[in-house]
């Protein structure tokens, strides 16, 4: 019988990735069958997940995927670019020789993995690899701000924007910009440019401003 924090971690994952449909109802009768425990165990995961804005919850209407929406995309990007570019810049002060090998690594990946994707004839099989690497990246790019606090904020932050985007990202029509963008996020931090940095995180988030990627 898996464990509460499995149950979590694995309806986490699925919640960001398209593993449910936007909309989607939650029953946690349903869910107990697959993850063989109690509906209890599965609607306190369920709740926890609604304190991180990946769930909608509503008293005698039960637990629902989260709508895509062009205003709360829009919200979120803000969020995302105002957290991510004051944690790379803090980063750039603290991170040091260390940061920038950790920087430099995860990037190899994540660019790896996308000149595979751009080049191939089934992109599908690329959605989980892409997923982990890309988060690991912007992470890293954050991961020696000194700040806990705007850690957790992004990673936060950084989950519902991929909810928001999960079905137009299993397209990956946008494959070849983020190959430049990423390098160049990379590029910035790496020479200890700060402004640059803030520029070319704000550069690579800003077509998502209008909301119309929901639809892409």
């Amino acid at each position: 019988m898996p464990q509460e924090f499995d149950i979590f971690r694995n309806l986490h994952e699925r919640l960001v990735s398209g593993g449910f449909e936007h909309g989607a109802k939650l029953r946690a009768e349903v869910l107990r069958e697959e993850f063989d425990c109690s509906a209890s165990t599965v609607r306190e995961a369920l709740f926890r997940l609604s304190t991180l804005g990946l769930v909608d919850f509503q008293e005698q209407k039960g637990f629902r995927v989260p709508n895509r929406s062009p205003a709360k995309l829009i919200e979120l990007t803000h969020m995302r670019i105002l957290l991510e570019s004051e944690g790379a810049v803090m980063s750039i002060r603290n991170g040091g020789i260390r940061w920038e090998a950790k920087m430099t690594a995860a990037h190899h990946q994540l660019s790896h993995i996308e000149k595979r994707i751009s080049g191939a004839d089934n992109r599908t099989e690329y959605i989980e690899l892409w997923s982990d690497a890309e988060r690991e990246f912007h992470q890293t790019l954050i991961s020696a701000c000194g700040s806990e606090t705007l850690k957790e904020m992004h990673a936060r932050i950084y989950a519902m924007f991929r909810q928001q985007l999960m079905v137009s990202d299993r397209r990956f029509g946008f494959i070849s910009e983020n190959i430049e963008h990423h390098a160049q996020i990379l590029k910035a931090a790496i020479s200890g440019s700060e402004q640059m940095t803030r520029q070319k995180i704000h550069d690579h988030l800003a077509r998502h401003l209008t909301g119309m990627t929901l639809d892409a």
